[in-house]
């Protein structure tokens, strides 16, 4: 027998999580102590709750197994309800651990300080956002509810929720059972398997389309390997940007529509069978889409299931239809969509000279910086910063692409150097960083040295871009470089492209502390890739207005 508390760290660490990320409260105190005396994850301690909520994330996102948000009863909680609902939207598998009042408080008579409506409000609003919740009230019953839990958040790819009571952090427990994995039908999943490689085998065009799944449950090398067997070429989704990015060989880029390279919108649109592979049917995913795309000629799999034209298969784990398909697949002929597969041509060779910076040139100057030092792991705010990541080399990248959430970026890039043990390079706007850029503060105590590059257009910009006439884009100047040293790290304020180029090439060169690269942009100027995805987005809306102009009018 042991605590209970350290019974739960025990488990988080066998299922997969690394490191702890969460913020101490009065009702959590108790299980901190359990997490500092025990020692059996390391523990990042941030400012506030949403940026331990997006570390969390793009841990789990990096290392494929749990991350681990603690905060305390309400006031902590609740400031996680953003970043939760991010990651559920965005398929993140992270397990809240929020402390609570004990039996005795509860039944006090009195109203708690941190309690909203009543004492279970809490729990109430994270059911809507996790996929499985457990209240460990009793001491007995806790271990099978801990392993339910974790089970799920595995198998799912999907939050969960832990209220842990602080009287109960050190009562005796037995230790969390590993359950085991929900078994397979091996029929359907043949049946399955042999349906979609038909399919594709009678297409003459087919591609694959991967999105967020095939990282949460680690097949993006099997996928890589399916499609070299098969020579099928595959795209990205917007928000599966920098997957797959060992496999150059198979991956033709990223399919953004009509805002993106014209040979990846006709090898994808023109295709006649799409296996689309833990793809979220989004509408930045596929809202610029000039073609819809035809269900009796599209397989998707996503979330345990497996819809091939209008068969549904239930209960097929992602990468056991992965692994089936290589199995039962016959090494295809080399096809032409292959042979012939579009090679997008990322900027390179930023000119060092006196012109202002444009966002397009980061995306450049990143480029090369690569090519002389190697590739970083990426983490990315929403954004301009988002839209010039498309424009960067496939490489890793953490944002969320979908839910959109601003704030991301900073904590995601902490998240990513506590997953990784590797210096990220975080692409954040001066907005987002006014919410959680301050969270870089944390990273000299432990000992991470990141490099921020910092679009400064003291503007709102992705709003400006849809509505340019409003005022309340613009932003003051709080010249963030210069506010760096008294945070532990130092910033470098840039205006031209050459100095954007020395600055960068410092920061590489500067270890042990983080680096801070503020980039004056001028108002109004975006990446090539946004300025695309706008006019794309405008022409769809008015397209569908008209659409429902016209409908209305029969009527």
């Amino acid at each position: 027998m042991t605590t209970l508390a350290v019974s739960l760290l025990r488990a988080l660490k066998a299922h997969g999580a690394r490191e702890i990320f969460g913020i101490p409260g009065d009702f959590v105190l108790p299980f901190y102590k359990a997490i500092e005396d025990s020692r059996i994850l390391p523990h990042f301690e941030l400012s506030h709750e949403p940026a331990v909520g997006f570390a969390a994330d793009a841990a789990a996102r990096y290392h494929g197994g749990l991350g681990v948000a603690v905060v305390t009863y309400g006031a902590g909680a609740f400031n996680l309800v953003n970043p939760v609902a991010g990651a559920y939207a965005e398929r993140s598998p992270v397990v809240v651990i929020a402390g609570a009042p004990g039996a005795a408080e509860r039944t006090s008579g009195f109203l708690l300080h941190h309690q909203a409506r009543s004492i279970d409000t809490q729990l109430a609003v994270f059911r809507e956002i996790t996929c499985d919740q457990a209240v460990l009230d009793d001491p007995a019953a806790a271990p099978g509810e801990i392993a339910r839990v974790l089970q799920s958040a595995r198998e799912r790819s999907l939050p969960v929720y832990i209220e842990f009571p602080r009287d109960m952090v050190n009562v005796p427990a037995a230790g969390v059972p590993q359950l085991k994995r929900r078994p397979t039908d091996a029929e359907a999943l043949a049946e399955c398997a042999d349906e979609v490689l038909a399919r594709l085998a009678a297409a003459k065009s087919p591609a694959i389309i991967v999105d967020v799944e095939i990282r949460r449950f680690h097949c993006e090398q099997r996928v890589a390997a399916l499609a070299r067997k098969l020579g099928i070429p595959v795209v990205t989704t917007f928000m599966g940007r920098g997957l797959m990015a060992d496999a150059p060989d198979v991956v033709a880029g990223t399919y953004l529509g009509a805002a993106g390279d014209p040979h990846i919108t006709k090898l994808v649109e023109a295709a006649d069978a799409l296996l689309l592979l833990g793809v979220i049917i989004s509408d930045t995913n596929f809202a610029l889409s000039q073609r819809r795309f035809d269900p009796r000629r599209t397989v998707l799999a996503i979330d345990r299931q497996v819809r091939v034209g209008h068969h549904l298969y239930a209960d097929m784990p992602l990468d056991d239809l992965v692994d089936a398909l290589i199995a039962r697949a016959r090494k295809a002929k080399a096809r032409r969509s292959v042979r012939r597969r579009p090679k997008i041509v990322y900027p390179r060779k930023l000119k060092l000279d006196d012109r202002p910076i444009r966002p397009s040139d980061i995306a450049c100057a990143i480029n090369d910086l690569f090519d002389r030092h190697g590739v970083m792991p990426m983490a990315a705010d929403m954004g301009d910063c988002l839209f010039t990541a498309m424009e960067i080399e496939n490489s890793a990248l953490a944002a969320p692409g979908y839910y959109a959430g601003m704030g991301f970026g900073v904590p995601a890039g902490i998240g990513v150097a506590a997953a990784t043990m590797k210096r990220p390079l975080i692409l954040v706007g001066d907005g987002a960083f006014q919410m959680t850029g301050w969270e870089i503060g944390n990273c000299r105590r432990y000992g991470l040295d990141p490099i921020v590059v910092l679009f400064n257009n003291a503007s709102w910009e992705m709003l400006r871009v849809f509505q340019p006439e409003s005022k309340f884009n613009n932003l003051d100047d709080w010249h963030y470089a210069a506010i760096a040293p008294s945070l532990g790290g130092h910033g470098e304020r840039v205006s031209t492209r050459a100095d954007l180029v020395a600055a960068l090439e410092r920061a590489v060169k500067r270890r042990g502390t983080f680096s801070l690269v503020e980039v004056m942009l001028p108002r109004g100027q975006t990446s090539d890739t946004l300025a695309r995805f706008v006019t794309g987005f405008k022409a769809a809306r008015e397209k569908a207005a008209r659409a429902t102009a016209a409908k209305t009018a029969k009527r």
